[in-house]
């Protein structure tokens, strides 16, 4: 069952690393997939700017609500509660998570914890629940 529960967000400028044009689905001229950077780790990366959270080092601030097409536009982060992340590989329920190195979730190993996997994913590519505890 997927789900997002108690969300808290605050919004930010997005930088070059999260404005991917996605257009509208299925119009002529639009990419796919069209989720953008949506749903990835993200990380302080200038004044009032965020950008995609590329180690499990990174502090990390929230996760991607939006898809901001373009560096400067607004991104809405997810700072508390239950967000839906990408995972970036298989993950069973319980897990510990922190980001890989394109800001989706994978089983913590060394990095800083940002949030604990509320499902499974069975690969990468699929979007998980997790309670965030982001720094």
């Amino acid at each position: 069952m997927a789900y997002e529960e108690s969300l808290r967000s605050i919004s930010l400028n997005a930088d070059a690393t999260l404005a991917v044009y996605t257009g509208v689905p299925g119009m002529p001229g639009s990419p796919s997939p069209n989720y953008g950077q949506q749903y990835r780790f993200v990380k302080v990366t200038g004044a009032h700017q965020v950008g995609l959270a590329t180690a499990g080092s990174d502090v990390v601030v929230g996760v991607m609500q939006n898809k901001p097409q373009v560096a400067g536009q607004a991104a809405t982060v997810s700072i508390h509660g239950v967000s839906m992340v990408m995972a970036g590989a298989a993950l069973d329920a319980g897990d510990s998570v922190e980001a890989d190195s394109t800001g989706r979730a994978i089983t913590a190993t060394t990095g800083n914890v940002n949030g604990i996997a509320l499902a499974a994913a069975t690969q990468a590519n699929e979007l998980v629940p997790v309670l965030l505890q982001v720094s």
